[in-house]
C-alpha cells in the first residue's frame, strides 16, 4: 500500500475529517487532500505528526510493502 493510500486509510479508520487531520498536523485541508490523492507528499516533519496521529511508526507509513496496522484512538 502506498503512502497516500495509508494516509487516507488511517484517517478514515480514526474517524477524522481531512480538516481535523490538517489541524493535528499543522497544514491545510487542501494539503491533506493532495497527500491522499498522491499529488503531493508530506515533508519529514509532517510524517512524524501523521505517524503520531495514527499511532504507527514513520517506517510503517513509508514502507509500501507493509499492510496497514490497527491505529490507536485519535488524539
Amino acid at each position: 500500500m502506498k503512502l497516500n493510500e495509508k494516509i487516507a486509510y488511517y484517517r478514515r479508520k480514526a474517524k477524522l475529517s481531512q480538516e481535523e487531520l490538517a489541524a493535528l498536523t499543522g497544514v491545510s485541508r487542501q494539503a491533506v487532500s493532495k497527500w491522499e490523492l498522491g499529488e503531493a507528499a508530506p515533508d519529514i516533519g509532517k510524517l512524524l505528526a501523521l505517524a503520531n496521529a495514527f499511532g504507527v511508526t514513520t517506517d510503517h507509513l513509508l514502507n509500501k510493502d507493509e499492510e496497514p496496522e490497527q491505529p490507536v484512538s485519535p488524539p
